[in-house]
């Protein structure tokens, strides 16, 4: 088993990564905060690993990026930076978890060549932290389509559309995208998340989104299916 290091320790996804193994290393923000070089210098410094999941981050609500900005761009913007210059520095792998909230969100069937341009102030947050990985030479930005699992509304958008990957489905991909590098658009087929949710949870009822909600930021995953069939 590699040896991998995550932050965010306590987050839904690194939650699915230690049903895997337990001889990965999980940190959450009191082991190691992510805004504090001397924290994290003591990690890189004590601990043996070759990769770095980068998965803390600020995420939900959506209004808090709206709200606290500063707080928003302190964790995922210049949080990022630094767990980058430390990998730089210790010459040490970095996957950075980002999100498909890069892409506008009123087309859909972005890939990764395509033009960012975030529809909100958290994926503007997380494209941030995207342009600290590219300074890199060994990264790979996975900007993926995560639904947590179960579903935490009893409602589901009819009109919104992703390429949604359930969070439990994410570790064996991660798993198998460790030495690729560059940016790679992790979801599955595009449907409405209300399609999405019910073909696992039945008891979700439909209902139309919000005028403000990003309506469609679904992924070309080409190349995901590209890597994976390797």
């Amino acid at each position: 088993m590699v040896n991998i290091l995550f932050t965010g320790g306590d987050g839904n996804l690194c939650s699915e990564f230690k049903k895997i193994s337990n001889d990965f290393i999980f940190l959450n923000r009191h082991d190691m905060d992510i805004t504090d070089e001397d924290d994290i210098k003591y990690v890189f410094d004590n601990y043996d690993f070759d990769y770095v999941i980068h998965s803390a981050a600020l995420t939900r609500p959506m209004k808090l990026h709206d709200e606290n900005p500063i707080l928003s761009i302190n964790t995922n913007i210049i949080g990022t930076a630094n767990i980058v210059k430390f990998c730089i520095e210790y010459n040490k792998k970095l996957i950075y978890i980002s999100t498909d909230y890069v892409y506008e969100g009123i087309y859909g069937f972005y890939d990764e060549e395509d033009g960012v341009n975030p529809p909100n102030k958290y994926g503007w947050s997380k494209l941030g932290g995207e342009c600290s990985v590219m300074m890199m030479e060994d990264y790979l930005i996975i900007r993926l389509g995560m639904i947590e699992y179960p579903f935490p509304h009893e409602f589901a958008f009819t009109d919104v559309y992703k390429s949604s990957v359930w969070v439990d489905e994410v570790p064996n991909i991660v798993l198998n995208l460790l030495d690729e590098t560059g940016v790679i658009n992790v979801g599955g087929e595009r449907k409405t998340i209300y399609d999405f949710v019910s073909e696992r949870q039945k008891n979700i009822k439909g209902v139309k989104s919000p005028e403000t909600v990003v309506k469609d930021s679904s992924m070309i995953i080409d190349k995901l299916i590209n890597v994976l069939k390797q």
